[in-house]
């Protein structure tokens, strides 16, 4: 921990918040639950493609509390809604995350802040959360290939996008403030840190790399720095009815799976 509260004492305005990335074998892989490889556009993204107006993106306090995991839910549950909802655009709260990340153990102590993904998405599946005055459960998760690109863009194309940790490198904050893309550069500062464990949600990709929400904002990164420094990543299958009928998703292999772990 000592490393990681030395890097927030020089960059004191944004928080990580991401635990090291458990591994559990009976995670769902998502190319076993796929009726057959979907085929996958050049580029795709929520806010573009889909949505017919800007959809928020706010900071879920994720500025000031290392409450990523909760916010990366949060940005993933408004595009849920969106998508089942025709349009509407669930007015989560800061406070409404900030429940959320405290109710699964999560330290408002400065160098201690943090959820596991892993542990969070087992909670959202089977205890849910109250937003927007409605407990949200969510169907399923499958773990996506790291190793590769097609998982994260059938995630986004297909399930509304991939929910995703990373080791980020000590130049993630300056590249983010400057505007720029998130991409690997030589030297220390450019290599994979796991004490800067950090959640996002992707919710598109170009040709050149994933797009996340984080911060407040929407940030690009190429696909070397995706490859590089992500260390855990998720699709999620919302629960809601229509993905039954339109979903990839091999629903009863998917139940076979659920009903044996």
């Amino acid at each position: 921990m000592q490393a990681r509260k030395s890097f927030l004492k020089v960059h004191p305005f944004l928080k990580t918040g991401k635990t090291p990335p458990k591994r559990d074998k009976r995670n769902i892989k998502l190319a076993t639950v796929l009726k057959k490889p979907p085929a996958v556009p050049a580029q795709w993204d929520f806010d573009l493609d889909l949505a017919k107006s800007p959809i928020p993106t706010p900071v879920f306090a994720n500025d000031w509390l290392g409450d990523c995991v909760i916010a990366g839910r949060a940005h993933m549950t408004i595009r849920f809604e969106y998508f089942e909802q025709s349009g509407k655009v669930l007015a989560i709260t800061d406070k409404q995350v900030i429940n959320e990340y405290k109710r699964e153990g999560g330290s408002m102590v400065e160098g201690q802040q943090g959820l596991n993904m892993l542990d969070s998405l087992n909670s959202w599946r089977k205890e849910g959360w109250k937003a927007a005055s409605k407990k949200y459960t969510i169907y399923a998760f499958t773990e996506l290939d790291r190793g590769g690109v097609n998982d994260v863009k059938v995630a986004v194309r297909y399930l509304n996008g991939a929910y995703s940790g990373f080791a980020l490198p000590n130049c993630w904050q300056d590249q983010f403030q400057r505007g720029q893309r998130w991409d690997v550069i030589p030297g220390p500062d450019g290599k994979s840190n796991p004490h800067n464990g950090h959640c996002v949600y992707i919710c598109g990709y170009t040709k050149d790399g994933p797009v996340c929400i984080t911060w407040g904002k929407k940030q690009p990164m190429t696909w070397k720095f995706f490859l590089t420094c992500c260390d855990e990543a998720y699709a999620v299958v919302d629960n809601r009815n229509p993905f039954m009928k339109t979903s990839p998703v091999d629903v009863n292999a998917l139940n076979v799976i659920l009903n044996n772990i």
